[in-house]
């Protein structure tokens, strides 16, 4: 029986990946994005509902079913389709553009603390050895260099640094976005595809490894480097990111309690994951803390020495996932929260990624609006230090009050508008993040004039305003404490991968650290998180 879609493809002429395009078959165009590599922003996961995946058909709508109920609802464009919503019905080559496909501006940079540069591989008899925990292996000839990889799977981005292991010195580092994101913006979206889709796990391990492979593959034309001459590979992020990464079951991080099945540390020869570099190199994925608190955490406060203080200070990692830690040698403690969904432009009606274009700072003087925008690019839409700025700015001018309301719909530039709804979705995720961090202090025994240093960890805490985040309530009064540590679990991996000793230490205290869960403790938790809202 013939084939009726035979002959007939699906274009992305903006992705370098899908210009030859792909057969179509009979699904959304998201699905079809899915299998190309195209990156589609679907913080719903393609449930039709965030409408943020908004497609531009330039040939072959004739092919397509007719508007669903969840596009009706939207003020979708002339040939503007929902790439979730959107499925192909009937042969023809269809041609997309993929709108908000804004390049993303990554935080590379991050803090290298002085460590004696020992990894666990060494060179003997012209072979390349590894010390590992069922004791040594040969890993290959030495064929001149060892190389490695310090990896940071975020939840929204990958960033990672191939270094050179003799010296401990970075070659090169580079940062993209997640392609993950097309099956939704937030880790339970990711752990809700595995749970509903046969081979969902599989798929979204692979989408991560394909990105690292296709993005390692220029810095080795360019450095002249052998792929065969990496020889050990760390890997950090929260619970579900590490464990995607090497294809562990994560159902169970989204039922309750929501814990991960092992916190332990993994290791895994390269070739097992399809990693393209020596496949006898080992790939260590750093321990977990529990809950959603993860190897990115532990990387966190291996990079800022919190774990080995003599006093107490508190680290913050504001992400699509919050995590806040405290304590010093004496002991520590963390809890974790979905804080930077809505930070980082989800479900706010002008809010977007750090991509170019993005409103990243905004002051109100004398009435009029002053703001900065990535890459001085025509304004997108706000981000989220922009967002911070925007909040405290409309407080300070009495133009919100400090019960949250904005009497109307407030104009940043003419095509970008904060509502009431947007205000709403920020206090809310503040709330969860400030009360994290208030009810860890309360548990420790210290209070924000104890603490000796205020950690802000990752992209948000490096560029937003200590002043303004103070003034809407997300940081407490701290602001002559900040100390702001850039990418601090790409830090720590690098730590991690070319000092022995750092790894034994991340794995001690990881083991030691007394993991949170505020809403299990508080039986007025939600009145507690209400409290927050507010200014």
């Amino acid at each position: 029986m013939s084939n009726k879609f035979e002959g007939y493809r699906i274009f992305f002429p903006q992705s370098k990946r899908a210009k030859e395009g792909l057969p179509i078959f009979p699904g959304t165009i998201l699905e079809h994005a899915r299998k190309l590599g195209v990156e589609i922003a679907s913080e719903c996961g393609g449930q039709g509902i965030c409408g943020r995946c908004v497609v531009r058909i330039d040939r072959g709508t004739e092919a397509l079913n007719p508007l669903t109920p969840a596009e009706k609802r939207l003020q979708l464009g002339r040939s503007e389709r929902l790439a979730c919503q959107a499925t192909i019905e009937k042969p023809a080559n269809i041609h997309v553009f993929v709108k908000n496909a804004g390049q993303y501006s990554i935080l590379s940079e991050t803090i290298h603390r002085q460590v004696e540069i020992a990894p666990p591989v060494y060179v003997g008899d012209g072979q390349v050895w590894r010390r590992g925990p069922q004791g040594e292996r040969s890993l290959g000839a030495y064929r001149g260099h060892l190389y490695g990889l310090a990896i940071d799977v975020g939840t929204t981005t990958i960033v990672f640094q191939v270094v050179d292991l003799a010296t401990g010195q970075p070659l090169a580092t580079v940062a993209r976005s997640n392609p993950q994101k097309t099956y939704g913006d937030d880790v339970i979206s990711r752990i809700g595809y595995t749970m509903q889709n046969r081979g969902g796990l599989a798929e979204l391990q692979t989408t991560v490894i394909e990105a690292i492979n296709e993005s390692l593959e220029p810095v080795l034309s360019e450095q002249g480097i052998d792929r065969d001459e990496f020889y050990d590979v760390v890997v950090v992020g929260n619970c579900t990111m590490r464990d995607i990464f090497f294809g562990i079951e994560v159902s169970s991080l989204g039922v309750i309690p929501f814990e991960p099945l092992s916190t332990d540390p993994v290791n895994v020869k390269a070739g097992e994951l399809g990693l393209a570099i020596n496949s006898e190199a080992n790939v260590y994925g750093a321990p977990l803390i529990g809950g959603h608190a993860g190897a990115d955490c532990v990387a966190d406060i291996l990079a800022s020495g919190l774990y080995e203080a003599e006093t107490p200070s508190m680290l913050v990692d504001i992400g699509t996932n919050g995590e806040v830690a405290i304590g010093d040698k004496h002991g520590l403690m963390t809890c974790s929260c979905a804080a930077g969904a809505a930070y980082e432009g989800a479900a706010v009606q002008s809010g977007v990624g750090a991509i170019e274009g993005a409103i990243t700072n905004i002051s109100l003087r004398n009435g009029q609006v002053d703001y900065k925008t990535i890459g001085d690019k025509p304004p997108v839409g706000i981000c989220g230090s922009g967002l911070i700025d925007l909040l405290a700015q409309l407080l300070e001018a009495g133009i919100m009050t400090r019960k949250a309301k904005l009497p109307q719909a407030f104009a940043v530039t003419d095509g970008i508008v904060f509502t009431q709804q947007d205000v709403y979705q920020l206090i809310t995720a503040k709330a969860g993040l400030r009360l994290d961090q208030d009810l860890l202090m309360k548990y420790y025994g210290v209070t924000a004039d104890g603490i000796d240093k205020l950690y802000l960890a990752g992209a948000f805490g490096n560029y937003i305003d200590a002043a303004n985040a103070v003034a809407i309530g997300l940081l407490p009064d701290a602001r002559d404490k900040v100390v702001k540590l850039g990418n601090a679990a790409l830090g720590g991996a690098w730590e991690m991968l070319v000092s022995s000793r750092s790894r034994e230490q991340a794995e001690t205290f990881a083991g030691k650290i007394e993991h949170i869960k505020p809403n299990e403790l508080e039986d007025d938790f939600l009145y507690l998180v209400a409290e927050k809202m507010y200014f």
